[in-house]
């Protein structure tokens, strides 16, 4: 079976809604760097922060985290 990570439709939706990462961070109330890190697959968010994320894009967590076999 291979190995599962999650991945993420987070930089699509931001710039769906015309935010930058920094305006993302403060409506999550987080750091650019970890909206950044989020992006870019380094770093996996909390469950709270995940939630925090979604609502900020107005979407559900599904529609932005999914799990993507490497």
């Amino acid at each position: 079976m291979g190995r599962e990570q999650l991945a993420n439709h987070l930089k699509v939706r931001r710039a769906e809604r015309n935010l930058t990462q920094a305006d993302l961070a403060a409506l999550s109330n987080t750091t650019r760097k970890s909206i950044n890190a989020i992006e870019m697959g380094r770093m996996v968010p909390s469950t709270f922060l995940a939630l925090k994320l979604a609502h900020a894009l107005d979407s559900s967590v599904e529609q932005l985290f999914y799990l993507a076999r490497r």
